[in-house]
């Protein structure tokens, strides 16, 4: 795939690649991202802070990082997106977070999905005006829900957002994501919202979870 990448197309799915200048930006902006252990990494109401060296052996541990949250969003909104990551990232010290657009362009779209998923303790869902303008976004929306239903460890991580830019009304939000709470960036409770959703615990339970599957998927291998 050159610079100028065609959008991916299909049948089932609309488009689903983004904008090319903005995209070879942010991967570059991605690859010069500090590692795991360069992070600041955020902390519960207890106070403590996780230092360079636990963090470091985590990275050592799993040989990739596993992502607090991951934002799926429309293809038009990249931008938003990158808006929201670089607000909890920075202003919430909640990383690190990735949004979709980031996942490698490599891989087949539904393995980056998958990975995405399983890859995060969080699911952001940016529900905004161009939500409903792509079936691929309800599929994301839909199949995410459907994990945290059954998969034990998942429960309650999928977490729809209102942005405070071109934000999807309620009255327009799919029946099944009206029965979630969802994040509102322009309600004043929203640091309050943040800091309760996003607990340190939870993601420390979920990494752990994510580090023991795949060692027993690498034992599986070696055993094949």
């Amino acid at each position: 795939m050159g610079n100028g990448h065609s959008k991916r197309t299909s049948l089932i799915f609309p488009r689903t690649s983004v904008k090319d200048n903005h995209t070879q930006t942010r991967q570059l902006d991605l690859k010069q991202k500090p590692k795991l252990h360069e992070l600041s990494l955020g902390t519960e109401s207890s106070g403590h802070t996780y230092t360079q060296e636990e963090s470091q052996s985590s990275e050592e541990d799993v040989g990739e990082i596993f992502y607090r949250f991951v934002i799926l969003h429309a293809e038009d909104d990249e931008e938003e997106a990158v808006r929201v990551q670089d607000l909890l990232q920075n202003e919430f010290c909640i990383k690190p977070g990735i949004i979709f657009a980031e996942m490698p362009s490599g891989r087949h779209l539904l393995e980056n999905f998958q990975k995405a998923i399983t890859g995060s303790a969080w699911t952001i869902i940016l529900l905004t005006e161009n939500f409903l303008s792509e079936l691929w976004c309800t599929f994301q929306s839909y199949t995410s829900l459907y994990n945290a239903l059954t998969i034990p460890h998942k429960c309650n991580t999928v977490i729809p957002m209102r942005p405070r830019n071109n934000p999807l009304p309620w009255e327009k939000t799919p029946f099944i994501l009206q029965s979630i709470k969802a994040l509102q960036e322009d309600s004043p409770g929203f640091a309050e919202q943040v800091k309760k959703t996003f607990q340190e615990s939870r993601y420390r339970q979920q990494q752990a979870m994510w580090r023991n599957q795949k060692k027993g998927m690498a034992r599986e291998l070696l055993c094949w």
